[in-house]
């Protein structure tokens, strides 16, 4: 992923006074992972109060998920473990929040298919990551990034999730998730894949 997007930035200015304190990266990673968890399972109540907070964790979430890997970066504290338990994070609360959605309008429009329709859509986000993870064990870290457009990174598309939940939009986005999620994986995998190819090649150039 990138590392210059808006919200990469406001976890920059965030983090900066952190840089010489007891805080860690991995602390911020640990609340990242319980923020975006319980974001999910207001979403999965399907009461539009705690959908609404959730909303509000799951903002929270995604600003410690870039504040982590810049504190990291600023600190001097990057490190094999803390990157893989950073990448382990974002797939387990990107796929929830999917899940999350698709329990929560369970007793919508589209019944007991919402949950098939969310578990489609975790299942795809999830083998995007393990993918993703796969690469990087293999070619190091770091080795898969993706460029940001207009201050924007791909994975910040996730915040539609429970946005639109809260602005009662949910049932739409999680057709769109069920139909684009596998489709995103499939391109996203061809693309890891080109990423593999050219990095494998150029270390047997050298």
């Amino acid at each position: 992923m990138s590392h210059n997007t808006w919200i990469h930035r406001l976890a920059r200015t965030c983090v900066r006074p952190m840089v010489n304190t007891p805080i860690t990266p991995n602390h911020l990673t640990g609340l990242r992972l319980v923020t975006g968890l319980a974001a999910s399972f207001c979403l999965a109540s399907g009461d539009s109060h705690w959908i609404n907070f959730g909303c509000g964790l799951f903002v929270l979430s995604m600003l410690l998920d870039r504040a982590d890997g810049e504190l990291a970066r600023l600190s001097g504290k990057t490190s094999v473990f803390g990157h893989r338990f950073d990448l382990w994070t974002d797939a387990l609360c990107d796929s929830a929040i999917l899940l999350g959605l698709g329990i929560g309008l369970r007793n919508g429009p589209f019944g007991d298919w919402a949950l098939l329709m969310g578990l489609i859509a975790a299942m795809s986000s999830g083998i995007i990551f393990y993918k993703v993870l796969a690469i990087d064990k293999r070619l190091g870290p770091g080795s898969v990034m993706f460029e940001a457009f207009a201050g924007f990174d791909p994975d910040d598309a996730i915040i539609i999730v429970p946005l639109s939940a809260a602005f009662g939009l949910g049932n739409w986005i999680l057709a769109a998730a069920t139909l684009a999620t596998p489709l995103a994986a499939v391109l996203v995998l061809r693309h890891i894949e080109r990423i593999a190819k050219a990095n494998l090649e150029a270390l047997d150039d050298s």
